[in-house]
């Protein structure tokens, strides 16, 4: 092993250009940040949906309509999908977790039954919210709605 066969060891090196080392590099003086203005400085951020001064976009576009920030979204299961699941798998209690055997929600959603279609066997369903028909059809089966 001689001095001119030595090589840095793999990895150790990096091609990356070192901007602002001098003018000797070729990349001192501005280094890259061109001439003047905010964004030659340090600290520069760029603010979000900043147009150069225009007005905005979120700003020229006029608002519309109300978001009520306490609205609960329900993931809808109809009484036709309870009478379904209880006589493909026999069950007798319908809860949540029966919802995400059968992939229809992924147990994080809330669950809301709806009237929709016919119920024949007798159920105790478990969910987060029933509509008023779909309580009286359970309730008519002999079945309890129970909310969680």
């Amino acid at each position: 092993m001689k001095l001119h066969n030595l090589k840095p060891a793999e990895g150790s090196t990096h091609s990356r250009r070192r901007i602002g080392r001098g003018p000797g590099s070729g990349l001192g003086g501005t280094s890259t940040r061109g001439h003047k203005g905010a964004k030659a400085r340090s600290g520069y951020k760029k603010k979000i949906g900043f147009e150069g001064g225009q007005m905005p976009l979120q700003r020229r576009v006029p608002k519309s309509g109300f978001k009520n920030i306490n609205h609960k979204e329900y993931f809808a299961v109809n009484l036709s999908t309870i009478q379904r699941l209880a006589e493909e798998k026999n069950l007798a209690k319908i809860g949540i977790q029966e919802f995400v055997a059968a992939g229809l929600t992924n147990g994080k959603e809330l669950v809301k039954i709806l009237g929709n279609g016919e119920l024949k066997a007798k159920v105790d369903v478990e969910a987060n919210a029933f509509s008023k028909t779909a309580e009286a059809a359970i309730k008519a089966v002999g079945g309890n709605a129970t909310i969680i």
